[in-house]
Order: C-alpha cells, then structure tokens, then sequence
C-alpha cells in the first residue's frame, strides 16, 4: 500500500532586508529519524507492501490506493486480491451512486495513526495517490482530516462522494487528474469548498490511469512542488540588517 520516495536537499534561506549581511548556522530543528520502522501486518489489518527509500533515508511516504476490481489496475505494488474499499453494489448488483466510504475512512484513521505514533512519520510527509474509488478515499480521508495537513492528495478520476460543508476547508494540497467518462467536470467544485490548495488536469475523455507523459506531467509537476525535504546539517541562514 505504501511506498517510500526520497526527497532530500540541503537548504540555503537567503532574505534581503537591507545593506549589512550576516551568516549564521541555520536554526536546529526536531527532525524526526531518517531510517522509520516498517509498518506492522498487526496494526493494519489488510494486505499490504512496503518499500523503504533506496538510499536509506526515508523523508516522504507515498500510500497508493487501488480502484475498484480484481486486478491492481496499472498501479505497481498492490495485491491483486484487492477489490472494494467500501460496499459499492445494492441487492441487485447495480453501482451504488453515492456510495458511504465510512468503513475505509475509519480504517485509513487507524493506518495514519498507526504511521505517526508508531512508525514516526510526520503527517505532513504522507502523500496519498488514489485510483478512482482509492481516489475518492484519499479525498475524503482529507476532508475528515481536515485539521491536519498531510503531505498531499492525488486522486486519478476519484470524486468527492460527499459535498464539503467544512468552517475551514482542508490546508492538505491536492491535485485531481480526470477523465470525463469517469469524473464530470461538475464534480470538480466539491474539492474547492473542502480544500483551500487545489489543482487539476484533465486527460482524455477514455482510458484507466494517466497513460502518457503528457498525462503524467502535472502529477510529477505537483510532487515536485509538495514533498518535503530535510534541512541538512551544515546548511547556513544569510539575514540582512544592521550590525549587532
């Protein structure tokens, strides 16, 4: 389910405020570990694979989640078995049109919790990317957490199933890539009212996941602007102002 990228680079700050220059070490921070403990198969209760940074030092954590189906629908990484993250057909076997996603919200609670108090990940370092319905539940797992701000939120042609109604929409960035045979450009301005940071590309009217780099370009773009990076030891601060 998840998936560690390495994003890590050495920091200089520079503001120009006046005439008189002066360096200094950069302020300390609380940095949580480089190296984070796996995930346990105990505390997340569904299956899973992890792959840690291949250069040991794991500074963001990418969680994709599967659509709906038997197969892992183009996403690398995900079992097969994987089918519905909530129920999504009535008695008779129809799509459920809005269907309640409050199962796989409640479980995604416990993973993220699991994530932070266990494995010491930083919420704002978990970025989520979702395929249609694992989309919709990344989304919406953003809007419950709307008090916090995770690292970011793609969802692939996954639309909000509920309409915000938030006090304050979620400061989490997220960018929503849509094909309009499977998410109307009506849907869009769900993601307006529930998050204050949105983007979005639109891809060809058929297809599954972004198949080209022209559809994978604004989503590598996104990434880009949204994973975190750790300020080194060593890096300087440049401040200008008087002499002291």
């Amino acid at each position: 389910m998840g998936k560690i990228k390495k994003a890590h680079d050495a920091i200089l700050t520079v503001t120009y405020m006046a005439q008189h220059l002066h360096i200094h070490d950069a302020e300390a921070t609380d940095a949580p570990p480089r190296i984070k403990p796996a995930p346990s198969k105990s505390k997340i209760p569904i299956p899973f694979s992890y792959a840690p940074s291949d250069d040991g030092t794991d500074e963001n954590l990418l969680i994709l989640l599967h659509g709906l189906g038997k197969s892992r629908l183009s996403i690398p990484f995900l079992y097969e078995e994987a089918y519905a993250w909530y129920p999504s057909f009535d008695p008779l076997g129809e799509l459920i049109p809005r269907p309640n996603p409050t199962s796989a919200l409640d479980l995604m609670v416990k993973v993220m919790q699991h994530l932070r108090e266990d494995c010491t990940w930083p919420m704002n370092r978990i970025h989520l990317f979702g395929f249609a319905q694992g989309g919709s539940v990344a989304a919406e797992l953003g809007i419950k957490l709307s008090r916090e701000r995770l690292g970011s939120i793609v969802t692939v042609s996954g639309p909000l199933l509920s309409y915000p109604t938030l006090a304050s929409p979620s400061p989490t960035p997220i960018h929503v890539a849509y094909r309009t045979s499977a998410l109307p450009i009506s849907e869009l301005p769900a993601f307006k009212k529930g998050f204050s940071r949105v983007s979005d590309n639109k891809m060809a009217a058929e297809g599954g996941m972004p198949a080209s780099k022209t559809e994978w370009e604004p989503i590598m773009r996104f990434w880009s602007e949204n994973l975190g990076k750790r300020q080194v030891e060593g890096a300087y601060e440049v401040l200008s102002g008087l002499s002291t």
